[in-house]
């Protein structure tokens, strides 16, 4: 529940938020910084601008591999071939090689810290049995994430014309990583990694520059620019940042930087309503009761410039005639929330109680009181 709420206050939130509280300028092509706990978009710049995704392409590979280690297809220990393609795929490599023992866990090293294109080639070929059924598989988690300006064609972000994301989509992906795979997710704070006796640092500056970073992924093609997905904790709030077309290492390094310390200085993360809470009774028609309980299910957060949090302006809408029979989490309502009269979001408003249908007479009587309604 919390993550649709917070997709549909992304499509709202963005222009009132950013006239509450001005985003700085950054030296990048399109940015975007996210609260990972809300979904909201809370400043950008392009944010659905199609660029090339160079090495953050990797996020999803290393998506996916999370995905086949957590449905039990392939196991981290387990010995993984190296093609000829693997094994000679130009750029960054981890240095496979055909006839040396290598594990998913180690190639999953490879990925994330050493940005190993081989490595990915690898996996991909594991997972999906060529790279092209692998891209394919990219793209089909692509949709199902909600990254709709975005298509893959290889694992590695190597420059291909039909390859390309946005700075949204990018946000999407990294929060899903973060969410959906917590157990691996520390991988992305390792500073360093050696294989093969070769010792390669992670390319994430902001690894060494703030103790509260602790991923994610750089990536860098002569056309691409600079780039950089990049996310911090801080006390129980998460922010995730993604610059794109950096001028240099340094300068995606310090516009990331300045762009995670703007979400934490000007905004907090407020609970507006507790999980099952009810913030208003709604009529309900041809049920054994008459009434029922409307809330969410989950505690509703917002991120919001600090200090606005009591001047959010609250309409709840019931979509009647609700009629039973009616089951707990049934959307039954909206709730519209604005801020200084500019509208923030809509959001589904649920049953929090099951609701059984009433008897022969109870129906009867509640469908001519209808009838009479609507004369």
């Amino acid at each position: 529940m919390r993550f649709i709420l917070a997709i549909l206050f992304s499509l709202f939130s963005a222009l009132a938020l950013a006239q509450a509280v001005p985003a700085p300028t950054l030296a990048a092509k399109a940015w975007v910084l996210m609260d990972h706990g809300t979904g909201q978009v809370l400043a950008s710049s392009d944010p659905d601008a199609r660029i090339e995704p160079a090495s953050l392409t990797k996020l999803m590979t290393a998506y996916l591999t999370f995905s086949a280690l957590k449905a039990g297809t392939i196991a981290a220990d387990q010995p993984v071939p190296v093609s000829e393609a693997a094994w000679r795929q130009e750029g960054s490599r981890m240095f496979i090689e055909p006839r040396k023992p290598v594990t998913v866990d180690e190639l999953i090293r490879g990925v994330i810290v050493q940005s190993g294109n081989d490595a990915c080639v690898a996996l991909s070929e594991l997972i999906a049995g060529s790279e092209e059924a692998f891209a394919a598989l990219m793209n089909r988690e692509a949709k199902r994430l909600g990254m709709t300006n975005t298509h893959f064609t290889n694992s590695t972000g190597l420059p291909d014309p039909q390859l390309y994301t946005t700075a949204r989509d990018l946000a999407l992906l990294a929060a899903a990583i973060i969410r959906d795979f917590p157990e691996y997710y520390s991988l992305y704070s390792l500073k360093e990694y050696t294989y093969n006796n070769i010792k390669q640092p992670n390319r994430n500056r902001l690894l060494w520059m703030d103790s509260t970073v602790d991923g994610m992924k750089t990536g860098h093609t002569s056309s691409a620019g600079y780039c950089l997905v990049s996310t911090a904790q801080r006390g129980p709030r998460r922010l995730i940042s993604v610059v794109l077309g950096a001028a240099s290492d340094t300068v995606r390094a310090q516009e990331s930087l300045k762009l995670l310390n703007f979400g934490f200085q000007f905004f907090d993360t407020v609970q507006l309503y507790a999980a099952d809470q009810a913030l208003s009774q709604f009529r309900v028609w041809k049920g054994q009761v008459n009434e029922v309980g409307a809330g969410f299910t989950s505690d509703f957060v917002l991120s919001l410039p600090k200090g606005q949090a009591e001047k959010i302006e609250a309409v709840l809408e019931s979509r009647q005639p609700v009629m039973a029979p009616l089951q707990k989490g049934q959307e039954i309502g909206t709730m519209k929330l604005s801020l200084d009269g500019k509208l923030l979001g809509e959001y589904p408003v649920v049953a929090l109680q099951d609701v059984p249908v009433a008897g022969f007479f109870g129906r009867l009587w509640d469908a001519l009181v209808l009838w009479f309604k609507s004369l």
